[in-house]
């Protein structure tokens, strides 16, 4: 998937602690190299945890694999700064507030990528959407940011570049490809969602995360109004321990909570990734010669431009 992208002119991301070990994370980048000759990234999160992962030999691997790009995310990761700028890399952060921008470009960040309230996943406690969040990121960052959460066409290519995001992170969309490395059954649910099917979770326990609603979200959210404040992680293990593998590779769609974001509204197909980049592509520069340039020519067309499923 991460070659795909990058193949497709994108930057292509391997989510590290996806391998359980720095060993299988070396190999899978390795394996991603056979398949492209394009920069790739690899994602770092960086877990609240009694038992951390190895960080430093992760990064090892990372820096042996050639990798010039890492997005982390999660807690800061300042204390990984060094080892990641002595082997050359690219930090990304991901960040859902201009106060964690700030402190991420503080710490030495070359670049954020800026989450607004719309994201799938964990979209932080301040409830702030992308038309307000990416202006005030740009008003405030000398660093350069990307566009995340609700991106998902040449529409919100164009918007991000036009609130001064240097271009724009998909996450759900891309789910939905055909390389995407899931279970069928995940693709459909996502054709068969808009955006009004996606639930936020977690909240009392300020690790607030945005899935899809199915069976084992609502028993989750049942359970939630049941505890209120005295919720604890506890309550709804079964609901949110070890359901991604029952999602993406068994099907199992209503395990429990699984990202999502609202931007399954605007998925109505399910192109290969590179058809996706291109049409993103094609339709920006069209959007941005005829529709936008019309404002300056007085030749400004009333139908508004549209995606093409």
């Amino acid at each position: 998937m991460a070659a795909a992208v990058s193949n497709a002119g994108g930057l292509g991301i391997i989510t590290g602690l996806t391998q359980r070990t720095p060993e299988l994370l070396a190999k899978e980048i390795a394996r991603c190299r056979d398949m492209t000759d394009k920069p790739i990234g690899v994602n770092l999160t960086f877990l609240p945890s009694f038992t951390a992962p190895p960080y430093p030999e992760y990064i090892a691997a990372i820096r042996e694999g050639g990798v010039k790009a890492v997005e982390t995310a999660g807690r800061s990761p300042e204390q990984y700064m060094p080892a990641l700028k002595a082997a050359g890399i690219k930090v990304i952060h991901k960040c859902t507030s201009v106060r964690h921008s700030l402190k991420a470009e503080k710490i030495g960040c070359d670049a954020v990528s800026v989450d607004g309230f719309e994201c799938g996943g964990h979209p932080g406690e301040d409830d702030i959407p992308n038309m307000i969040l990416l202006p005030r990121a740009a008003d405030e960052l000398k660093i350069p940011f990307v566009a995340s959460g609700g991106m998902a066409d040449a529409r919100s290519l164009v918007a991000a570049l036009s609130m001064g995001a240097s271009g724009m992170n998909m996450g759900t969309r891309f789910i939905a490809t055909k390389e995407a490395p899931v279970h069928p059954n995940v693709k459909q649910a996502l054709l068969d969602a808009d955006e009004l099917d996606t639930r936020l979770v977690m909240r009392a326990l300020r690790n607030t995360e945005r899935v899809l609603k199915n069976k084992g979200v609502d028993e989750l959210l049942e359970i939630e109004r049941e505890k209120g404040a005295r919720l604890k992680i506890e309550d709804i293990h079964e609901q949110v321990a070890g359901v991604y593998p029952k999602v993406m590779i068994d099907g199992e769609m209503d395990a429990g909570a699984w990202s999502c974001g609202m931007v399954v509204g605007l998925i109505h197909d399910i192109p290969t990734v590179k058809e996706l980049i291109d049409r993103i592509m094609t339709e920006a520069e069209q959007i941005i010669r005829q529709r936008l340039t019309g404002f300056l020519d007085g030749k400004f067309e009333t139908k508004p431009a549209r995606a093409v499923a």
